[in-house]
């Protein structure tokens, strides 16, 4: 392996005592820069360059004991070059912890090498790289013709921090997210759900009756940037479907909706009342985060008010050995005008949601007097 090593530690003294006059992309305190370069090319044809992300890292660099650096890493240099010559492998990785070894003068808190040994598929060139710090780093290799190559290294600590940031650049935006709810219906506090006079109550297929909810939720957080406070508001549409167990249908006549037992022989697969309605809740929301602004433990409640667009009833049946369906729409003396209580709860991206109508389901005296309950899992919507 060639020893490009030496001419490296004088290009790390040439290169730090040399800040106040190098040239440079232009460093301002007033705007941050993303990524700013110095590149130094020396006499023997070796080039260094330096990334830096804004010019307070650049600064910090003058605070090292360059003298002491300069004639450690010499010496983690020729430590780096025996590893290399007694390993197997064509790449050797060795790091010194200086500031651990000699704590209190101002020493890098590390330095990796990395060496590269001549192969079949490198014959004609060798590499080092150097990172301080972790924040300071650079990937040299240069080969037999002096023709170099720079890139610059970015540690899994710096990348994990980067995210972070953007991340929480994201959250102390307000924000809309999509929202994708899937779940069940049930009765509640039902009377007179027969026809007119019984007090029996409606018999729904629970797997049949069910509920889907798609909309958008604004989130407005209350607060100061980093509050796990917010609200959030819709709008929303809703379809609740409410299938029947047993022979039974829904029928409206006389200006009533009641659910009657089939007497014309047909047997049904099938028979249903669907609604659709559009809402808009009103939440107070607790959202907490980890230690890299990933949402943990959330929980959402308030209340929603609606409106019914419209409704109608399906029936699937067998008749004389063939399957036929009938669709029927009305507004089948539904309540149009919705109100009740609502809220989310979940962890990560795991999220279950409830819905109460305090209004009941039909008018008053115009069909089954209940009030509906949804429940289920909200797929989208963190």
């Amino acid at each position: 392996m060639q020893r490009a090593f030496l001419p490296f530690s004088l290009l790390l003294m040439l290169l730090f005592g040399g800040l106040n006059v190098a040239s440079a992309t232009s460093l301002t305190t007033s705007a941050p820069v993303a990524k700013d370069t110095i590149v130094i090319r020396l006499p023997n044809q070796a080039t260094i360059t330096l990334v830096v992300r804004d010019a307070a890292q650049l600064r910090q660099m003058k605070t090292y004991q360059l003298d002491s650096l300069t004639s450690r890493l010499a010496g983690y240099i020729t430590q780096a070059e025996t590893a290399a010559k007694n390993a197997t492998s064509d790449q050797v990785t060795v790091q010194f912890y200086p500031d651990k070894d000699q704590p209190g003068q101002n020493l890098p808190e590390q330095i990796r090498i990395t060496t590269h040994k001549k192969t079949a598929s490198r014959s004609s060139s060798n590499g080092v790289v150097v990172l301080l710090n972790k924040k300071f780093g650079l990937d040299i290799t240069t080969d037999d013709d002096g023709n170099t190559a720079v890139k610059s290294t970015k540690s899994k600590a710096r990348k994990i921090a980067e995210s972070d940031s953007i991340r929480l650049h994201n959250i102390e935006k307000d924000r809309s997210n999509f929202i994708f709810d899937l779940g069940l219906n049930a009765l509640v506090n039902q009377q007179n759900g027969g026809a007119t006079g019984s007090d029996a109550s409606v018999d729904l297929r629970t797997g049949g009756s069910r509920y889907v909810n798609i909309g958008f939720n604004y989130e407005t957080r209350l607060g100061g940037k980093r509050s796990p406070v917010g609200l959030l508001i819709g709008p929303e549409f809703a379809f609740n479907n409410f299938m029947l167990n047993g022979n039974n249908k829904w029928v409206n006549a006389d200006g009533r909706t009641s659910v009657v037992k089939e007497i014309d022989g047909r047997e049904f697969q099938k028979s249903k009342l669907t609604t659709a309605s559009i809402n808009v809740p009103l939440m107070l929301q607790l959202k907490f985060r980890d230690s890299h602004h990933q949402p943990t433990f959330h929980v959402a409640a308030g209340g929603f008010v609606g409106y019914r667009l419209g409704a109608h009833t399906k029936l699937k049946y067998i008749e004389d050995g063939n399957t036929d369906k009938e669709k029927d729409a009305g507004s089948y003396n539904l309540e149009n005008f919705l109100y009740g209580a609502q809220g989310t709860i979940g962890f990560g991206s795991l999220e279950f949601f409830g819905k109460y109508n305090m209004n009941d389901l039909f008018k008053n005296n115009a069909g089954p007097k209940a009030q509906v309950v949804s429940f289920g899992i909200r797929f989208f919507g963190n």
